[in-house]
């Protein structure tokens, strides 16, 4: 069924319709937060309460064809949330967050044994938080300019910009 019939269905409190869309991207939300937030749990937590309140405020969403963008910015803004929660409450370490960080580094150390790898986790990290979700919307998920500047509440051409020079600037930490 075409995803608009499915949005005004949903609109109208069909929980079904609204399971549908749901299940066509909730494997790129869920990345996106595992992206953004680095952590399992908070992840499945973010996506679920994004649900939740994507399905209670469905009938504020103003255009049908948006109603990917519109998850992915509730998305978003809950990952915002929930790293500036993180950072106030001074972030601490876990021991299931040590084990996943030391699950994390043996993995990488075994990937093709080249380091290389390596060299662009840090140069990635060293973008700004702004450039790094653009850069890892387009290469990594595949979104399109125009969906990363709804998701992100940015003008078309401010992301096209902050792309390019992200890129160059990754692409000048990994020649040097």
């Amino acid at each position: 069924m075409e995803d608009r019939a499915l949005v005004r269905r949903a609109r109208q409190g069909d929980a079904a319709a609204f399971g549908e869309l749901y299940a066509k991207i909730y494997k790129k939300l869920y990345a996106y937060a595992l992206y953004t937030l680095q952590n399992p749990s908070d992840a499945e937590d973010v996506v679920g309460e994004a649900v939740a309140d994507a399905f209670a405020s469905i009938g504020h969403l103003r255009r049908e064809e948006s109603f990917s963008s519109w998850m992915y910015r509730i998305v978003e803004n809950k990952c915002s949330r929930r790293m500036r929660e993180y950072y106030r409450d001074g972030g601490e370490l876990t021991e299931e967050d040590e084990n996943l960080r030391e699950m994390q580094a043996e993995w990488n150390d075994d990937i093709d044994g080249t380091g290389e790898h390596i060299d662009v986790r840090e140069a990635f990290a060293q973008l700004s938080e702004a450039d790094r979700r653009i850069v890892g919307m387009q290469v990594i998920f595949g979104y399109r300019t125009r969906e990363i500047a709804e998701i992100m509440g940015m003008n078309e051409n401010t992301v096209r910009s902050r792309e390019h020079r992200a890129l160059k600037k990754l692409g000048e930490m990994l020649e040097g």
